[in-house]
C-alpha cells in the first residue's frame, strides 16, 4: 500500500462527512481536477481504505429510541463458545457494533431497540436461546452527545 498523502487523507476526511458528493465536488473541496480525484478515490478503495459506502439513517424516525450497550460474559473461554456466541450475533440485526473486549467481560454490544419492553423480549426470547452466555450487563443510554461515526484520519509514519 501507498503512504497516504495529505490529499488523500483530505478525500477521506470529506467522504466521511457526505459520501454521496460527485467527482466534481469532491474534486472542487480538494482543488485538483476530477480525473486525478476519481484515480485517487479508486485507489483508496482498491487498496482497502474506503471499504464500503453506507448512509447513516435516523433512529429516532425509524423507531428506535432505546440505545443499549451491553456487555456479556461467556460461561466458559472456549472455542466453541467463542464461535456460537459471534456466529448468533452476526445474524441479529439489532445488534449494529460488537466488539470482542477485554477486562470483566467478553463482549461489548450496541444495540438498537423500540423501547424497554422490546429490550426484554429480545434478551429473554433471543439472547436467553444462547446457551454460550453467562451472564449480561445492560447499560442505557440518555441522551446521546456525540456520534460522528468518522475515523480519525491521520498521516502514516
Amino acid at each position: 500500500m501507498e503512504r497516504l498523502d495529505a490529499t488523500d487523507i483530505k478525500i477521506l476526511k470529506i467522504l466521511q462527512g457526505n459520501a454521496k458528493l460527485t467527482t466534481k465536488e469532491l474534486a472542487e473541496k480538494v482543488n485538483l481536477s476530477p480525473t486525478p480525484v476519481f484515480e485517487r478515490q479508486k485507489r483508496l478503495e482498491r487498496e482497502g481504505y474506503i471499504k464500503r459506502y453506507t448512509a447513516e439513517l435516523d433512529s429516532e424516525k425509524l423507531g428506535c429510541n432505546l440505545i443499549v450497550f451491553c456487555s456479556i460474559k461467556l460461561k466458559q473461554h472456549t472455542r466453541e463458545y467463542g464461535h456460537q456466541f459471534m456466529e448468533a450475533i452476526n445474524k441479529m440485526e439489532t445488534i449494529t457494533n460488537c466488539y470482542n473486549i477485554s477486562g470483566d467481560y467478553d463482549f461489548m454490544m450496541k444495540i438498537y431497540v423500540r423501547d424497554m419492553k422490546h429490550y426484554q423480549d429480545f434478551v429473554l426470547n433471543t439472547l436467553g436461546e444462547l446457551n454460550c452466555i453467562g451472564s449480561l450487563h445492560s447499560t442505557f443510554v440518555i441522551g446521546e452527545v456525540k456520534n460522528s461515526g468518522a475515523i480519525p484520519v491521520y498521516p502514516k509514519e
